[in-house]
């Protein structure tokens, strides 16, 4: 089996690919395969969120690129800034991890959570990508895109995780 413990930020090309998605992605312990099937343990520091395309650093001195998994998804549209930051709002104050986009939100399917959205006026589309959530008000920024990775976890309770 293939061990990982490293986030890898120097130049070297990457030799194969970790396709995961999002849940996988902020685990720090995992047992998984590579996309050519190799088997791997990610042994990664507690708190540590992989996003799409960090570069691991193996055991064997192998650099493996993370890959995000399309995932089943839901993006909300509304007719304007106040009714997204009004959706934005209450997505928050039930800690659901939520990708912002320029002109919509993403979240992870959730009846119960679409139901809520379609009260606040936003018109859903389903569709299956990368999800990619902020990380949250004490991660240094977005995304870390130096280390491909950040160390703030993403707090979520309830439906969507």
């Amino acid at each position: 089996m293939l061990l990982i413990e490293t986030i890898y930020t120097g130049d070297q090309p990457a030799t194969g690919q970790l396709v995961l998605d999002f849940e996988a992605r902020t685990k720090s312990r995992l047992r998984t395969q590579l996309a050519s099937g190799e088997e791997v343990g990610l042994f990664l520091p507690r708190g540590t969120i992989l996003r799409n395309s960090a570069r691991l650093l193996s055991q064997d001195g192998r650099v493996i690129e993370v890959v995000a998994a399309p995932e089943a998804l839901v993006e909300a549209h509304c007719v304007n800034a106040y009714e997204l930051t009004r959706a934005a709002y209450h997505l928050g104050n039930r800690h659901v991890a939520v990708q912002v986009c320029p002109q919509s939100l993403r979240i992870q399917q959730d009846h119960v959570l679409e139901h809520m959205l379609e009260g606040l006026g936003a018109k859903l589309a389903h569709l299956d990508a990368p999800f990619e959530p902020e990380a949250g008000a004490y991660a240094h920024g977005h995304h870390d895109t130096e280390r491909g990775a950040t160390e703030a976890r993403i707090h979520v309770m309830g439906g969507a995780s």
